[in-house]
């Protein structure tokens, strides 16, 4: 089945992807891989009225310590996360 009709932007910074979530409204999804939010798009159990699309943001793939804490960024791939001697430690 094929998503209904809804507005696409991508974002190149935090600072942008929250200004767009701002003026989308609370209908907005962020789109970072997609493969929960397409498919339910496809069959019509998700109709946001517009996608912000995170994959241009630099360092949000990132896994780090800092101050005794882990920092794992959105973008971060389960199997990055898995492998990262960072989380090992």
């Amino acid at each position: 089945m094929i998503p209904a009709a809804f507005e696409y932007a991508r974002a190149s910074s935090i600072e942008e992807a929250v200004k767009l979530l701002n003026k989308y409204g609370e209908d907005a999804k962020v789109l970072a891989g997609g493969h929960s939010l397409i498919p339910l798009m496809r069959m019509r159990l998700s109709q946001p009225s517009a996608l912000v699309d995170i994959n241009g943001i630099k360092g949000l793939d990132q896994i780090k310590e800092s101050g005794g804490k882990l920092h794992v960024g959105a973008l971060a791939h389960h199997v990055t996360i898995h492998n990262s001697q960072v989380v090992k430690d």
